[in-house]
């Protein structure tokens, strides 16, 4: 895709990895590094099938990324599938090789702790209790390097684009009040909030390839796989950091078929491959509205989870988990204020985040969820919210009517700045790819 698509991006930050569907306990990054790969039982195994500038990629590192495409579906693929994938996944790991490579030669560290600590944002946001992706990862057969290595190389990546960029990564004032006056001239027309998996092409001869990939790709997401974690797992573009999201897109920011296919798609649809300039584009609609017009209520909370110990029986509930339902009855009689909710969900250890960001009152669902945001008192907790693992209890902050659709500067500021980093970031691997010695190999070695 053009490098001038815009999104809400959190420019050159890691927070939003790729890997949004593999969350692990804080202790992963140092674990992992203790954990040997499965044992390579065959000559099949061990294979070697590239080598980039000396650095050997085996059929064992392809195979472990198979599994790992496979686990994070959760859907169940034949061999041919994985096999169908194995070429394009070849050649993500020759880039992901080109980027690590980069990071070292520039002598750029990734700590552990920057590793760990993407993991816990990663847990937080997904609600899975720690240590859920160590046991999933083994269960799948699958060497927890994988995940690791795959972690390390785009928070190394994105300490090189920010050295890439330098003075480029300062976006002025100048140019912010530039592309807001630009906006306002198309305010009444159609944008798009989309996603998308770009699949490179640099070589034309591998157009084949990149097609039946593509297709693979698709088929499953319409089994049912989420979009957000194939994007994760095998977009080339920087938005793969926020699971393939573009943001709220306009027409003349795309290519002429892909804004033709998002004119006509119902929300939801995943698109055909589409070729675009430099490769294959996968394409979901999540919604359309008019550019500078979305007046919806917004609201602000604040939230404590507290876990059961063991899933609950709603028709026997356990002295643990009666335990659990009076401590949130106490919480939800004496809360009077949002930042007394934060000091209380930091001091339960909570595993979900105390602040979940602000929330477009009109798309909460259930209705009686959506009612109980509108109805509740600003201050004052909810009663307790019970599911099979847990129990949340909520404060209401504020509610807001907002224009959704209006810019703030720093959202332009991140935009302009994402623009960068997608063309630094694809300037960049094509010079490493021609200065590189790349050796795909097709059979044994």
């Amino acid at each position: 895709m053009p490098a001038a698509y815009h999104r809400s991006h959190r420019a050159l930050r890691p927070a939003g990895l790729a890997l949004a569907l593999l969350l692990a306990g804080p202790g992963l990054a140092a674990a992992a590094a203790a954990t040997p790969a499965p044992p390579r039982s065959s000559v099949e195994e061990s294979r070697i099938v590239a080598v980039v500038n000396g650095d050997v990629i085996s059929n064992i590192d392809v195979n472990n990324r198979a599994r790992l495409f496979a686990m994070s579906t959760g859907l169940p693929m034949s061999a041919e599938v994985l096999d169908r994938l194995k070429p394009q996944i070849t050649r993500q790991l020759v880039d992901e090789r080109l980027r690590m490579q980069e990071v070292q030669r520039r002598h750029l560290v990734v700590p552990d702790q920057q590793i760990a600590a993407a993991i816990r944002e990663i847990e937080a946001r997904n609600r899975l209790p720690a240590g859920a992706l160590r046991e999933r990862l083994q269960k799948a057969g699958v060497s927890p390097l994988t995940l690791i290595d795959q972690i390390r190389t785009q928070l190394g990546w994105t300490m090189v684009l920010r050295e890439q960029l330098a003075e480029k990564a300062n976006v002025t004032d100048a140019e912010i009040a530039e592309r807001q006056r630009l906006l306002k001239q198309e305010v009444g027309k159609t944008e798009y909030r989309a996603g998308e998996i770009f699949i490179p092409v640099e070589d034309p001869a591998n157009t084949a390839d990149a097609q039946r990939f593509a297709e693979t790709v698709i088929a499953e997401l319409r089994r049912g796989a989420p979009f957000a974690l194939v994007a994760a797992q095998f977009s080339q573009n920087q938005s793969a950091l926020e699971g393939g999201e573009l943001g709220w897109v306009q027409a003349n920011q795309l290519d002429p078929q892909v804004a033709k296919l998002l004119d006509e798609m119902p929300a939801g649809a995943v698109s055909n491959p589409v070729k675009v300039p430099g490769g294959f584009s996968i394409v979901t609609l999540q919604g359309k509205r008019e550019i500078g017009r979305d007046v919806a209520t917004v609201v602000s909370l604040r939230q404590v989870f507290l876990p059961f110990p063991t899933t609950l029986n709603p028709e026997a509930p356990t002295p643990q988990q009666r335990a659990v339902l009076d401590k949130a009855r106490s919480i939800s009689a004496s809360v009077h204020s949002c930042e007394q909710m934060e000091q209380i969900a930091k001091d339960s250890n909570s595993t979900h985040p105390a602040d979940p960001g602000e929330v477009r009152l009109d798309t909460v669902t259930p209705p009686s969820f959506r009612q109980m945001l509108a109805s509740l008192p600003i201050g004052k907790g909810s009663v307790p919210l019970v599911s099979n693992d847990g129990i949340m209890v909520m404060v209401v902050c504020s509610r807001d009517q907002k224009n959704l659709a209006e810019l703030g500067k720093q959202q332009v500021h991140d935009q302009i700045l994402g623009e960068r980093i997608e063309l630094a970031s694809r300037q960049l691997l094509r010079s490493l790819r021609r200065q590189s010695r790349i050796d795909i190999r097709t059979s044994g070695a």
